[in-house]
């Protein structure tokens, strides 16, 4: 497992993330297995929000441990906050995410949170409210470091004019065949869809800010279209691909579309959404797999985008 440190933290993390979104589909043994192969595999970082299901998510992790502090400081435990699906909005008001946080805490059985995100970005923001709630959450050490996720380098720009903190992570939709983080700067001047800059060339951005971006969904075709790997109606090519990779590198297919994310240099997390031991367990394989330049462009390219 590679590891590395957050930059502005003492945070020194795995690239590659236990994500709990869907822990409601087991039951609590299964939950515990499952948590217990993240740890054995390398794993230190979990990855929660208040909205997985509706907050059960994170009750279901702390009870499967039985959350305690020695167990606690083997971990390092990031949520988010910000969106009220009850009322399809989002809110970043203080108010909401204080109470949100204590929330969170409470069923996490912890004191604190080593990094605390802002969900999705809330265009009704007031950045002084953010402001306030963050050096709240800080001087009582119920947060130690913030972030955001799906935020764009202005929305960021915004807050942190106000927040003294420095925000240290960005949560992005990214995999081999959804790319818009990375699309646009590959194909600049070609005149073609892929061209269009959709995304304010936040990865760039978040480089040059020394801000960590994480990879949520990385074996997604789209938002929730299901996996590439396997489709071969779809993704043929690169499926034989990962798959001659695979046998190359005596891993699984899981492993390689892994090491398609860290081979970046970016030093990107991959957040892991699986509830099944066996597959959590090959994808740490693709850690710090080292995949070839050569090899790396191949599978954007079979993944559909252009190389000029």
């Amino acid at each position: 497992m590679k590891y590395f440190k957050i930059a502005n933290t003492d945070l020194n993390v795995s690239n590659v993330v236990m994500g709990n979104m869907r822990l409601t589909q087991l039951a609590k043994p299964d939950i515990e297995v499952l948590i217990r192969t993240a740890l054995e595999e390398g794993i230190n970082f979990f990855d929660h929000a208040d909205i997985y299901g509706a907050g059960e998510c994170e009750t279901l992790f702390s009870d499967a441990i039985q959350m305690n502090p020695s167990i606690r400081e083997k971990m390092i435990i990031q949520s988010k906050c910000g969106i009220r699906p009850p009322e399809k909005m989002y809110d970043f008001s203080k108010e909401h995410i204080i109470s949100s946080t204590e929330a969170i805490l409470n069923r996490l059985q912890t004191d604190y949170l080593d990094i605390l995100l802002l969900h999705r970005p809330d265009t009704l923001v007031e950045p002084t409210e953010v402001a306030e709630a963050f050096e709240e959450l800080h001087r009582s050490g119920k947060v130690k470091y913030f972030g955001v996720s799906n935020h764009t380098p202005m929305q960021i720009e915004l807050l942190q004019k106000y927040i003294p903190q420095k925000l240290v992570v960005n949560q992005l939709q990214l995999s081999i065949v959804h790319t818009p983080i990375i699309d646009s700067g590959i194909a600049l001047n070609m005149g073609i869809d892929q061209s269009i800059n959709r995304d304010s060339s936040v990865l760039d951005y978040c480089r040059l800010k020394d801000i960590t971006v994480q990879a949520w969904s990385p074996y997604q075709k789209g938002f929730f279209d299901g996996p590439f790997l396997g489709d071969y109606e779809n993704y043929a090519e690169l499926n034989d691909l990962i798959k001659e990779l695979a046998i190359k590198y005596e891993v699984t297919d899981t492993a390689i579309a892994t090491a398609w994310i860290t081979r970046h240099p970016a030093n990107i997390q991959v957040v892991l959404g699986t509830t099944n031991k066996e597959r959590l367990a090959d994808a740490c394989k693709g850690s710090d797999l080292p995949l070839s330049r050569k090899e790396w462009y191949d599978l954007y390219r079979l993944a559909g985008h252009m190389i000029p």
